[in-house]
């Protein structure tokens, strides 16, 4: 599923870029969809994760429409997720950010989740799915290549220039991968139209999931699951159940 150059850039660089993975006609059911659920949840939406200044967001997005439970088993994607992380992997979770028109913000530096890899390696990788072209004026990422291997954090809310960042653009449809110990983030929109994109982040099996898929998907969905998509999910894992409903109680994250 992957090219010997497609791993030596994610393993040298942290990132890779596929363009024109999303065919267009999947391309416009997503960002029907995205925007049909903003305008159903209105404030409300995002609220499974968090909410972010300057931005809209969309949680628990598997629970949302069987298109999610797709797009986050496709094979080459889950090859990519292999690669970086080890056959032992699961959703951790699938959410939406659309970068508001004039937004002066940009996103602090930093490496999701707030992980530094350890004895086993890597755990944490993203994956990108740009429903907008993202350009230079538009809030596109901005990553440092190869800080994936630096096993440290930068420094929490700076949002400062710093050496050897660059910005990754790209047209609507293209998906990164990108190994999500590199020091990233989104920049300024200043542009008068939003920048939107899904993450579909996954992790190791022996950490917690970010969103506990088992709990928030209602019954209906669970039942339409596919073999592979229970696996990438972690439904019928009983460690990741004590791991993730364990993290659960401590956040409050249910309600």
């Amino acid at each position: 599923m992957m090219t010997q150059r497609e791993k030596q850039q994610l393993d040298d660089l942290g990132y890779l870029a596929l363009p024109n993975f999303v065919p267009p006609p999947l391309l416009d059911e997503l960002r029907n969809r995205v925007e049909s659920l903003w305008a159903e949840e209105g404030e409300r939406a995002g609220s499974e994760f968090r909410h972010e200044p300057g931005t809209r967001r969309l949680a628990n997005l598997v629970d949302k429409g069987a298109i999610f439970a797709d797009i986050v088993c496709m094979p080459k994607i889950l090859a990519c997720i292999e690669h970086v992380i080890g056959p032992g992997y699961k959703l951790s979770s699938l959410n939406a950010r659309s970068t508001n028109p004039h937004n002066d913000e940009a996103q602090p530096w930093h490496a999701d989740a707030g992980a530094i890899a350890d004895e086993r390696g890597y755990w944490v990788c993203n994956s990108v799915w740009m429903l907008d072209d993202f350009t230079e004026e538009n809030g596109a990422t901005r990553m440092i290549p190869r800080s994936h291997t630096w096993r440290r954090l930068p420094e929490p809310g700076n949002t400062d220039p710093l050496p050897d960042e660059e910005l990754v653009t790209g047209k609507a449809g293209t998906v990164v991968i990108m190994n999500a110990h590199m020091w990233h983030g989104g920049t300024a929109n200043r542009t008068d139209r939003c920048r939107r994109a899904l993450h579909a982040f996954y992790t190791r099996d022996d950490k917690p999931q970010q969103q506990y898929q088992k709990a928030l998907l209602r019954t209906q969905i669970l039942a339409a699951l596919t073999p592979l998509q229970r696996r990438v999910l972690a439904i019928d894992d009983p460690e990741n159940d004590r791991l993730s409903s364990a993290t659960t109680r401590m956040s409050g994250f249910l309600k």
